[in-house]
C-alpha cells in the first residue's frame, strides 16, 4: 500500500510538481492549499508525512505546526523562503522533524522525506537492550525515555539524537556523525539544525541533580553526553 503525504501550500502549481515528482516515487498525494481547515486536515487524514509552507493564507504554517504538535506526532517537513535561517529555527523549535528552504531540488526533497520516514518506521522485534545513565533510562523496544521515573516526550529525531548519546556517553559525538545517522544526510557546517535539535534535548531532561550539564559542546567538533558522578 502507498503512504500519503499530504501537501500544504497555496502555490497550486508547486504541489501539482510535487505532486507528481512523489507519485513517480510510489506515494500518493493530497494537497491543501490554505491555512483555513489545514490542522483539522493533517490531523485527521490518516497522513504518513505533511509537508507544510511556512507562508499561508488565513493561519501561518507554524500556526499550523503548533496546532499539529498538540494533537498528533505526524511527521512534518517545513517549507521555508532561502536565507531566513530564523524561520527554520523556529519550525524545528516548534516540532517540525526537518526543513527544506524553496526552491529546492527534486531529489533532495524526496531525500529528505524518505530520511523521515525511515526515522519514524517502526522497528519489528528490536531486541536492543535498554540504555540506561544515571537516572536517564531509553528503550529502543518501546521508544520511551524516563528521566528520574518520569517519561520524557520525544520527538524521533530527538529519540535517535538521545540514543545516539547515550550509547556513546563519555565519548565525544561529532557533528558529522549526528548529521549523518540521525538527520540522514550529509554534513552541512552552515545547517544549524543539530543545534536545534540538541538544545531541545537538553531543555527537556535538564541538569543532572547535582547541576551539572547533561550534554556539553565540544566546540569545533561535537558534543559529549556526561558520564554521571559516581
Amino acid at each position: 500500500m502507498a503512504r500519503t503525504i499530504l501537501i500544504i501550500d497555496d502555490d497550486r502549481e508547486l504541489c501539482d510538481l510535487v505532486g507528481e515528482l512523489l507519485r513517480g516515487e510510489g506515494f500518493d498525494v493530497d494537497a491543501h492549499h490554505s491555512g483555513d481547515g489545514a490542522i483539522e486536515r493533517a490531523v485527521g487524514g490518516g497522513y504518513e508525512l505533511v509537508i507544510l509552507d511556512v507562508m499561508l493564507p488565513i493561519q501561518s504554517g507554524f500556526e499550523i505546526l503548533r496546532g499539529i504538535r498538540r494533537r498528533s506526532a505526524v511527521p512534518v517537513i517545513l517549507l521555508t523562503a532561502r536565507g531566513e535561517d530564523v524561520d527554520r529555527i523556529v519550525g524545528l523549535e516548534i516540532g517540525a522533524d526537518d526543513y527544506l528552504p524553496k526552491p529546492f531540488n527534486s531529489r533532495e526533497l524526496t531525500a529528505r522525506i524518505r530520511a523521515v520516514l525511515r526515522r519514524v518506521q517502526p522497528r519489528e522485534q528490536d531486541g536492543s537492550p535498554q540504555i540506561i545513565v544515571g537516572d536517564v533510562t531509553l528503550d529502543p523496544a518501546t521508544r520511551t525515555v524516563v528521566r528520574n521515573g518520569a517519561t520524557v516526550e520525544l520527538t524521533t529525531v530527538e529519540f535517535e539524537l538521545l540514543q545516539m548519546m547515550l550509547s556513546s556517553a563519555g565519548r565525544v559525538v561529532t557533528r558529522e556523525e549526528i548529521s549523518q545517522k540521525v538527520l540522514g544526510r550529509p554534513f552541512d557546517p552552515f545547517d544549524r539544525s543539530i543545534d536545534v535539535h540538541v538544545g531541545k534535548v537538553r531543555r527537556k531532561l535538564a541538569d543532572t541533580g547535582d547541576g551539572d550539564e547533561r550534554i556539553k559542546t565540544v566546540r569545533g567538533v561535537g558534543y559529549i553526553y556526561a558520564q554521571p558522578r559516581r
